[in-house]
């Protein structure tokens, strides 16, 4: 007796749960995402193998590269308190508005006498903005005041020693990391962190 082949019907897989999880995962990434800040000073740091970290308060970041040095505070409150103590060494007024725009920037390398500009500008701008730097020149030592007033308003603020970091790029010629490295030494600062890019260890 032949037996009966039953006929099995293939089974179907529903996807639309599973479209409607990779699109709300795709909302939730681009909702809550920013996008990237290009650098003021881009820096291109040398090759180490050392893996410590920057602290992510009480950090202030002096940058050198291309011949200019450009200053990053961590902390908004720092950074608006270093702001006060700074416009008032420098005779500079700032609005409010001006703080708190202050306090949400990045990097920046301007005289005193064009940080407003500076501020008043959209992001994306700042970074084409051409900033001639910080100066740190024997007569208008610039960049001195800004690491002092920051040590002042860390202490301040967090109640805590800033702890300073410098990047340099690996082509920038010694004299003028050396030169960041007197200004800080003349504010007996004698312990600092050099920012440099991770590579894999030789074997």
């Amino acid at each position: 007796m032949a037996k009966i082949k039953i006929k099995k019907n293939p089974g179907s897989t529903d996807m639309t749960a599973m479209c409607d999880v990779a699109f709300l995962l795709l909302t939730f990434f681009v909702m809550t995402s920013t996008a990237k800040i290009p650098e003021a000073l881009p820096v291109d740091t040398p090759a180490s193998t050392v893996q410590t970290k920057l602290p992510e308060s009480d950090l202030a970041t002096i940058i050198v590269g291309d011949g200019k040095v450009f200053f990053d505070l961590k902390g908004r409150q720092v950074r608006i308190r270093t702001l006060e103590l700074m416009a008032e060494k420098y005779g500079e007024t700032f609005s409010d508005a001006d703080k708190t725009m202050f306090s949400l920037m990045d990097d920046f390398g301007v005289p005193m006498t064009s940080l407003k500009q500076i501020i008043e500008m959209k992001a994306p701008d700042r970074s084409k903005a051409g900033q001639p730097g910080v100066p740190m020149d024997s007569t208008d030592n610039q960049l001195k005041d800004w690491i002092y007033n920051a040590r002042i308003a860390n202490i301040e603020v967090n109640d805590k020693e800033l702890q300073i970091a410098i990047k340099g790029d690996a082509k920038e010629e010694y004299p003028a990391i050396r030169k960041v490295m007197d200004i800080c030494q003349d504010q007996k600062i004698n312990s600092f962190s050099l920012v440099t890019g991770l590579r894999g260890k030789d074997f």
